[in-house]
């Protein structure tokens, strides 16, 4: 049976697409973005505190744009945040995603060899007994229980993988989930992750500050004695056979901890709820676990927590009959994409066996996400183990977003399910 959604309601006057308090209430605007594919592709705003800048709603032209790099820049513009003016980059060290070619590429291949297919398998053990480990801890024998599943299963795995990864020893893997936290859910406003007196400037800059110090007291460990991990990789790269600048070297390991946390948080969440949302979908999973990499696809697409990315003109340009000028802003919005019509064939029904699916959640072109390849591989080692252990499961409880227009997270989800 076909799905579809109404946008009746709606004016291209009055619609929010980057509103935090609205993603936190309401989840994704997937009509307003349905409403901007269908009127209005390329749609400029202005009607709020951060900076205007062009909507950009269809897959064709998120591809378009992403794989120009020269011509559409990363810097100086990441992300719409629409309580500020905008979010730039700083004098206080580039990381990956707001650099441009050719420093992209440069930094890029000091680390992509370890996030290689081949690189991973390699890990699969440790991979497996760390989603095995988090399993068995929340396991109820075939009884009924209730726990979050974001405290106590989909923040787990990939915090415990990625700081595996850097090097980070598993004592302080707790402080790298309470930084991230605190850097994009303070960051967005969200008052759960703003500390008591503060406000959420200073606590996201206190929580940077943390991590900052942290990693460099690794640093210094690591340049002394290196191992093998992301963070002495790192530290004794060298490009143009210069060492990075230290700045530089912070912020990789701030992007590499957050980036790969986040999202895979995020995108675990998401798809045990779509499950949950569309019972039909999880029994054809329990019936054919051979599923598993196209579920993932599908929840990686129906979820696509990476909303937003900016691009900036170096040159006038036209777009769906638009005339962009130079230097000003495209907002990319991939969930759109993810959703578009003319792409995928009806959109908003999830399926775990969709084929094909060539989802933009990851991103594409030169800013394809380094972290891809984890993520796919974390989530059908998880979602593998979580379906032949699960017997019934159930929401507990209201679902809380995090208040944020950049990155759709899922804060706490409460669940009632028997685990053997």
């Amino acid at each position: 049976m076909s799905t579809a959604i109404d946008t009746s309601h709606l004016s291209l006057d009055t619609i929010d697409i980057v509103g935090s308090d609205h993603y936190a209430q309401n989840g994704y605007p997937h009509a307003e973005w349905a409403l901007l594919r269908r009127e209005a592709p390329v749609h400029y705003f202005d009607r709020h505190d951060s900076a205007p800048f062009w909507a950009v709603t269809k897959h064709e032209d998120i591809i378009f744009l992403s794989k120009q790099p020269r011509r559409f820049l990363n810097e100086p513009r990441l992300f719409v945040d629409p309580e500020n003016d905008d979010a730039r980059a700083d004098d206080e060290g580039h990381h990956l995603l707001i650099m441009d070619p050719p420093q992209h590429q440069q930094y890029r291949k000091l680390v992509s060899s370890r996030f290689t297919p081949g690189a991973l398998r390699k890990r699969l053990s440790e991979f497996e007994s760390i989603a095995k480990q988090i399993l068995d801890d929340i396991a109820t024998g075939g009884e009924t229980e209730e726990c979050d599943f974001v405290e106590r299963v989909s923040s787990i795995l990939p915090l415990s993988v990625i700081a595996d990864m850097l090097g980070v020893p598993r004592e302080d893997w707790k402080l790298m989930f309470r930084w991230t936290n605190e850097v994009i859910g303070a960051g967005s406003g969200d008052e759960e992750y703003i500390r008591a007196g503060e406000t959420r400037e200073s606590t996201q800059d206190a929580a940077i500050a943390e991590m900052e110090e942290y990693f460099g007291a690794m640093a210094l460990d690591r340049l002394k004695e290196p191992r093998d991990d992301l963070v002495s990789a790192v530290l004794h790269s060298k490009i143009d056979g210069q060492m990075l600048p230290p700045q530089n070297i912070q912020a990789f390991f701030n992007l590499i901890v957050i980036a790969g946390n986040e999202t895979t948080r995020n995108a675990t969440s998401g798809g045990l709820l779509a499950l949950i949302e569309n019972p039909g979908e999880l029994e054809k999973l329990r019936r054919d676990p051979s599923l598993i990499k196209s579920a993932v696809e599908e929840i990686v697409r129906w979820t696509t927590p990476v909303i937003q990315f900016c691009r900036t003109a170096t040159e006038d340009v036209e777009l769906r009959g638009q005339k962009i000028r130079e230097g000003e802003a495209f907002c990319l919005f991939y969930p759109s994409a993810n959703r578009d019509e003319d792409v995928f064939d009806d959109p908003f029904a999830f399926r775990v066996d969709r084929d094909p699916n060539p989802h933009l959640a990851f991103g594409i072109g030169e800013h394809f996400c380094l972290g891809a390849n984890v993520a796919r591989l974390e989530m059908q080692i998880m979602f593998r183990h979580l379906i032949e252990r699960l017997g019934h499961v159930e929401l507990a409880g209201p679902v809380e977003r995090l208040r944020s227009s950049f990155l759709g997270g899922v804060k706490h989800m409460p669940i009632r399910y028997s685990l053997v």
